[in-house]
């Protein structure tokens, strides 16, 4: 082992405490997360548009350590545009040659070479 290969190892190994992450723990602490009131749905009943009530707790989301648990908020404290973003985009026909056509023929051609692809598999 060369000298320049030893001095390389033992800077990595004095910095490499500093320069490594490690993931969050789960936790057991019941009073570090915040009360959230739920509204009263009696009176009336609204379409939900999360796949979670207010006041879950979201496993995986907080990755670093010493962070609180990311909880999940009412639906009116999201931003609206965010229940926009999984609607399939529709193009307006603007004639041959624009926008729409251009993305009906690409996704026939990507339909069109997979379907080869898999009958020369056959």
């Amino acid at each position: 082992m060369s000298f320049l290969t030893l001095a390389r190892s033992s800077i990595r190994q004095a910095f490499s405490p500093c320069l490594a992450r490690g993931y969050a723990a789960k936790s057991s602490n019941p009073e570090r997360i915040p009360n959230i009131s739920t509204k009263d749905t009696s009176a009336t009943e609204e379409k939900t548009l999360s796949s979670c009530p207010p006041g879950t707790i979201l496993e995986g989301l907080n990755y670093l350590k010493g962070q609180p648990p990311v909880i999940a908020l009412p639906d009116e404290e999201y931003p609206s545009w965010l229940w926009d973003l999984l609607k399939p985009k529709v193009y307006e026909d603007d004639g041959p040659g624009g926008k729409a056509e251009k993305k009906r023929l690409r996704k026939e051609n990507q339909q069109r070479i997979k379907d080869q692809n898999f009958m020369k598999t056959q």
